[in-house]
């Protein structure tokens, strides 16, 4: 079997960032993935997965009620890894586009206070893995050491 695309970027060079992993055709709609990788991969220590799991409540809810792009969202989740989220957008897009949207959402989720949206066992299969407070400082560090001041460098993957 042939690799898949992610498993062709170079870890061992790769830094936090906003990347495009890969664009697919459905029908005539382009669907672009993103990499949105928040650690180091194999340098810094990964996510725990009460926090991954904060993240993603709080961004899949903020990215399916944002203006503009809540009916271009498929999908927001976590790497297995746990270095960082995968974002599915309908259309065919690049990096630099969306990092008003990444700001945004990271300030949000940095900000977020009171209860962590689905956060309950009607909503949640595993509601009790949920960490705010250390979801709060992962998204700090990546809007403040990464969005706010992003290079091409953190925009393209890796040679």
């Amino acid at each position: 079997m042939e690799k898949i695309k992610s498993f062709t970027i170079d870890h061992l060079k790769l830094q936090p960032g906003l990347y495009v992993s890969r664009k697919d055709m459905v029908g005539n709609t382009t669907i672009t993935t993103f990499d949105i990788r928040m650690t180091s991969p194999n340098e810094e220590p990964v996510m725990n997965t009460a926090e991954v799991h904060t993240l993603e409540h709080l961004g899949a809810t903020f990215l399916r009620n944002h203006a503009e792009f809540k009916e271009k969202i498929l999908y927001f989740g976590p790497m297995g890894c746990r270095t960082g989220f995968y974002l599915l957008l309908a259309g065919d897009y690049e990096s630099k586009q969306i990092v008003p949207l990444m700001q945004e959402m990271f300030t949000w989720m940095s900000e977020f206070e009171g209860d962590i949206p689905g956060a309950s066992a009607k909503d949640c299969g595993n509601y009790l893995d949920m960490n705010l407070p250390m979801a709060r400082f992962v998204a700090h560090k990546f809007l403040n050491e990464v969005l706010i001041q992003i290079t091409d460098q953190h925009l393209i993957y890796p040679e």
